[in-house]
């Protein structure tokens, strides 16, 4: 370039061919790739300084006390039509490519030459063109620095947001689930939304996928470290599930320990500084205090041995959540663990007694498991804003076999209108505390 005459310069593009396809080498160098041949090209040097930082730095630090007036750029053939494309955007803020492969051949040049408007301008098109998984897993599939850029964002949070719509049920697709590669499962992985019984199967989902794609142990540690043990909500999984994670091969020793005693601690917080935790949560690198659509809603235990097995269980539930059972919904608690045996809580829209108005019913369940029955005393309590402590609503006795049920129909004695109102008396900040006192007295091994 002429000192003196900054504006006109000559571009000669060198375009090679080689066995090994495109080259993803920022620097551009032949190495020993062969010239097919040389193009020339007449541009303003300070139109491409402008809009490129590549070609600012070039002009700045390449050229600029030289005679020289050509500036050499060394391009695989296949990169011919996207850069050429890249070169009219330059100049007039417009592309002629349309198509999605294409598109993604000019923002991979934005890309290497620096030309974030382009990136943004490509990134803008692409997301315009109906999302497929395809066209999702490929995008999320670039190289890191192209996944980084703040002007390709937008795309790949489209993409993920797609995957992770798509998967969201994972408990009725969980084999195509399997099936998906690392950016897929991790897109996935990172959704509020996802729907799973509990994050203890989605903890078994993740070993599972990592055993899968990564049969080779030391592999399977490192992604598991680097890219997946971050998403899984270790909070929200059951004490039994996390003791299994401190035994759990796949973890380093020094990860699991951290994890769970992580866990056990949030376990312990009152559910306001729970609530406060998962707020301030979105600004980490994870979100692993933030509680998913669990198809069976998270409960704190409190276990005694003495003078009875005993457990007290705590079950929170949100208005929404209540909403939502209007008029014969109900939803399900995790299992809990009394004598040996599983226990659940269920919360149901249903009639009253006498089949005259909806309203609030609580139940107590055995799980499907075992030959012993269990004579249970029960006593289901509730907050109330009144007392802004547990209330006891309803007590009784039931000897329990597999699969049986006992509970009120209306725990709370009012029509379910008043109970879900807005002024109702018990919901406190948006939120039904419910807790349920098992005690056994003795168990009988059925015959």
């Amino acid at each position: 370039m002429v000192e003196g005459s900054p504006t006109d310069a000559q571009l000669d593009f060198h375009e090679r061919g080689d066995a090994a396809g495109p080259s993803s080498d920022s620097s551009w160098s032949m190495d020993c790739s062969t010239v097919l041949r040389v193009k020339s090209i007449h541009i303003s040097s300070a139109i491409l300084a402008a809009k490129s930082l590549y070609f600012h730095e070039l002009f700045l630090n390449g050229i600029k006390e030289s005679a020289q007036r050509d500036v050499t750029i060394q391009i695989h053939a296949t990169e011919e039509e996207a850069l050429m494309d890249l070169l009219n955007f330059m100049y007039s803020n417009n592309l002629s490519a349309n198509q999605a492969t294409a598109l993604l051949d000019v923002l991979l040049a934005a890309h290497k030459f620096k030309v974030a408007s382009c990136m943004r301008y490509c990134s803008k098109l692409l997301r315009k063109i109906p999302m497929t998984s395809e066209s999702a897993l490929l995008y999320l599939d670039l190289p890191s620095s192209i996944l980084m850029a703040e002007a390709a964002q937008p795309l790949m949070d489209s993409a993920k947001k797609f995957l992770a719509v798509k998967y969201k049920d994972i408990s009725k697709i969980q084999e195509e689930v399997l099936k998906l590669p690392l950016a897929g499962i991790e897109a996935v992985l990172s959704s509020d939304d996802l729907q799973a019984a509990s994050e203890d199967t989605i903890y078994d989902l993740v070993l599972k996928w990592a055993h899968t794609h990564y049969p080779k142990s030391v592999e399977r540690k490192e992604v598991l470290a680097k890219r997946l043990v971050h998403l899984i909500r270790f909070p929200y999984m059951t004490c039994r599930k996390l003791k299994k994670v401190l035994n759990c091969n796949d973890f380093h020793p020094e990860f699991a320990s951290k994890a769970v005693l992580e866990a056990l601690f949030f376990k312990a917080e009152t559910p306001h500084r729970q609530r406060a935790l998962a707020v301030d949560e979105p600004n980490a690198v994870s979100c692993r205090f933030i509680e998913r659509a669990y198809k069976y809603r998270p409960v704190k235990v409190v276990d005694f041995e003495l003078p009875h097995q005993q457990c007290v269980v705590y079950l929170d539930l949100k208005r929404g959540e209540c909403a939502l059972l209007f008029p014969t919904g109900r939803v399900y608690s995790q299992a809990f663990h009394l004598g040996g045996q599983g226990f659940f809580l269920s919360a149901h829209c249903n009639m009253d007694q006498q089949g005259t108005y909806h309203c609030f019913g609580l139940f107590l369940g055995m799980q499907e498991k075992g030959s012993a029955s269990f004579a249970v005393d029960y006593e289901f309590a509730a907050r109330s804003k009144s007392t802004e402590g547990y209330v006891s609503k309803y007590k009784g006795n039931y000897t329990f076999t597999g699969g049986k049920a006992v509970g009120y129909r209306n725990l709370f004695g009012v029509h379910w209108q008043t109970f879900i109102q807005d002024d109702s008396n018990y919901f406190m900040n948006g939120i039904l505390h419910l807790r349920a006192e098992l005690t056994i007295r003795h168990f009988d091994l059925a015959r």
